[in-house]
């Protein structure tokens, strides 16, 4: 196993955090105060409920309202460190992983539910990895009580109580950043027990929904320009950084890499149609857009105790969030649907399609005439 060459710098940092993180796990022993709302003697005669994660940008099947009270919400994800392909002109990154997708699956309750995740980290990895639920209360979002090293599992348990999207994350001690842009984040969707609602307080459903991870990715090159590659994650560590540092992405995508939503993989809708649209973003600000359509309910910011904006064209996500936005189809064809940092979408991959069947409707939009040459 490669040892991770870091600065002095950096373990300092790191070795200042962790003494942060063990307190936290101290107090956590010490103390009911910090546990008290997921201590088993409060939980113990809830119904459990396992759900099998599946990858982005599909969702597992889940309630929009919820059905009799709370219960326990059990998760499992496994931790992989991979070589991903970002586009077809070689670049590669050793991505840390949520289940061996960039991003993590979307995990779905109702609010006064608890999530219970078991968190494996096989020792095949090489790095220890931890993660930041920003859903959740306590315990630097549950980085401090989740940190495993390769070989190892834990098992941390939450209670839901805001409803809206948030973003989670892998937050090691003195590596956050570079673990977050090597793919490490995923997000959780908290709904309100009766469903959402619109402005006026009536119900907003979907019939489909798909989760998108907006992800900048930071390739370093060598000397003569070309995508340098890396036998380990460790090995990729200072060089990596150094880019980060430029605060200029060499990769901007959704689900991993350039074009991971087009094609084969584009999203699928019909004409009348309700579809959710989860956009995260762990690190940069963003702008979606859906070429040709509006985002009819828009929660920009996730959080569903505020009421969602109408007929947007463009909306504002800002890094460390997840949104949600609902448009039902209207026209058949394909959509894209973008960063509308159009650099980012058109040169760096932020990227993707819907297509969308059904019949046209002229009374929308019609050409009244084709193409042809000019006549006086």
């Amino acid at each position: 196993m490669t040892t991770l060459n870091v600065s002095r710098r950096t373990m300092l940092a790191g070795a200042a955090v962790a003494g942060v993180l063990t307190q936290v796990r101290r107090a956590a022993a010490e103390t009911g105060e910090v546990l008290t709302p997921a201590a088993a003697t409060d939980v113990a005669g809830l119904p459990r409920v396992q759900v099998k994660l599946v990858d982005p940008p599909f969702v597992h099947a889940h309630e929009q309202v919820a059905t009799g009270g709370p219960k326990i919400v059990e998760f499992r994800m496994v931790i992989e460190e991979k070589k991903i392909t970002l586009d077809n002109d070689g670049a590669e990154v050793w991505a840390s992983t949520f289940n061996g997708t960039v991003p993590g699956p979307l995990m779905v309750v109702h609010e006064g539910d608890y999530v219970e995740l078991t968190l494996v980290n096989p020792p095949s990895n090489e790095l220890m990895h931890n993660i930041d639920f920003h859903s959740s209360t306590g315990a630097l979002g549950g980085g401090g009580l989740t940190q495993v090293n390769p070989g190892e599992q834990c098992v941390l348990r939450w209670k839901a109580t805001k409803p809206g999207v948030f973003v989670y994350h892998c937050a090691p001690p003195g590596m956050v950043a570079w673990h977050v842009v090597s793919g490490m984040n995923g997000a959780v969707m908290v709904l309100p027990r009766d469903g959402l609602k619109d402005r006026d307080g009536q119900p907003v459903k979907y019939d489909r929904v798909y989760y998108i991870g907006e992800q900048d990715f930071y390739v370093p090159k060598d000397e003569n320009g070309k995508w340098k590659t890396y036998d380990t994650p460790g090995e990729s560590y200072e060089d990596t950084v150094a880019v980060m540092k430029t605060l200029t992405p060499s990769h901007v995508v959704f689900n991993g890499a350039v074009g991971a939503l087009t094609g084969d993989n584009a999203l699928k809708a019909k004409v009348g149609e309700t579809v959710a649209f989860i956009h995260s973003q762990a690190n940069r600000d963003t702008r979606p857009h859906l070429i040709g359509g509006h985002g009819d309910y828009v929660w920009a910011t996730g959080k569903f105790t505020n009421p969602p904006e109408h007929g947007l064209e463009t909306w504002f996500i800002p890094g460390g969030t997840a949104g949600l936005m609902i448009y039902k189809f209207q026209q058949p064809g394909v959509y894209a649907y973008v960063n509308h940092n159009l650099i980012e979408a058109f040169e760096l991959g932020a990227a993707g399609h819907v297509v969308v069947e059904g019949d046209w409707d002229d009374d929308l939009m019609k050409q009244v005439m084709a193409p042809s040459p000019i006549s006086s």
